[in-house]
């Protein structure tokens, strides 16, 4: 049965560009080692051979492939480009907050530059301070920028063709530590909504809101716990959902934000901000990762990072102080 069919995150993203490339004639990908080699996780893995003019090798300069991928979304083209590990996005910075982001809005619309740009997130593999950070908020302070964050592979399959079809750049943040989780993806093209939160289940205890590679370790946690839970993904971070965050925070009187950013001047400060300017009453908490690099021995990144023991523990503290 179709629903049965099942792909894990990259094989998800890598079907995505397929159909992309098949059935829009102006897209393209472009990324370094993207070729023969696949890419840096295989993400493109085979697309050079089935579409040799539409895959560009591009050199060892983040910052040389964004201007090439802005100057051809401002001539029409639909560019999908792959960063290794979104921490290598503080190179091409000028290119993205600077440029890409404001083309639209200097030229008084009379330019767009609709690229989407794929970055591996986040830790949870062991792959050091430089290749390992959590940047979104960085990048949703940016008017002109979409962000978005997939947590399972129809996701990422979804928002990745939703990107291509934007008229606007977006940034999409894949963590990498999901790259080989499965789930059911559908054969057939189809688009997950930009800019609305999804609600996973619910339940009148607690709203948890989680982001990308933390919704697993939530719905992890719940299975020990006893509580009713209003589970929601995030999905999108600019532009923030908040109406659709906020009906689901009033289903239940506590609410906690998870997510792997920092917590200090962070994605879960936005969403905290805003549910109380939007007159959210009840008691929130956030859960992030520690104010700090992150590490590359994997014993000491596990205590920077949201855990399933940390967030069960912080479920617990709202019972506790009842």
């Amino acid at each position: 049965m179709e629903k049965e069919r099942q792909l894990n995150f990259l094989e998800a993203v890598r079907e995505a560009q397929k159909q992309i490339l098949e059935m829009d004639p102006r897209a393209f990908v472009l990324g370094e080692d993207i070729g023969i080699y696949g890419g840096g996780f295989g993400a493109t893995k085979g697309l050079i051979d089935q579409f040799p003019d539409r895959v560009l090798e591009t050199p060892i300069s983040e910052a040389a492939m964004t201007g090439v991928a802005m100057g051809a979304a401002i001539l029409g083209k639909r560019p999908i480009m792959e960063i290794q590990f979104s921490d290598f996005l503080t190179v091409a910075m000028d290119q993205v907050v600077n440029q890409m982001a404001k083309i639209a809005y200097t030229s008084c619309g009379s330019m767009t530059a609709p690229v989407v740009v794929r970055a591996a997130s986040g830790g949870g593999t062991g792959a050091g301070t430089q290749h390992s950070q959590s940047l979104e908020a960085w990048f949703a302070h940016v008017p002109g920028l979409q962000v978005v964050m997939p947590s399972n592979p129809y996701d990422a399959k979804g928002l990745l063709m939703a990107a291509v079809a934007s008229p606007d750049p977006v940034l999409v943040l894949e963590p990498k530590s999901l790259y080989k989780t499965i789930g059911y993806v559908p054969e057939e093209a189809y688009e997950v909504e930009l800019g609305k939160v999804k609600v996973i289940q619910e339940g009148e205890d607690l709203t948890i809101i989680a982001l990308g590679a933390m919704l697993p370790l939530v719905q992890e946690a719940l299975e020990s716990l006893p509580y009713q839970v209003t589970l929601v993904d995030l999905v999108t971070i600019s532009p923030l959902d908040r109406q659709g965050l906020l009906e689901a925070a009033m289903k239940s009187d506590k609410t906690l934000i998870v997510t792997e950013s920092y917590g200090d001047f962070g994605v879960a400060a936005e969403i905290m901000a805003s549910l109380v300017e939007l007159g959210y009453q009840g008691r929130l908490k956030r859960l992030t990762s520690l104010f700090s690099p992150i590490p590359a021995a994997q014993s000491l990144e596990n205590q920077v990072r949201p855990s399933v023991d940390k967030i069960c523990q912080t479920i617990e503290e709202f019972y506790r102080e009842d």
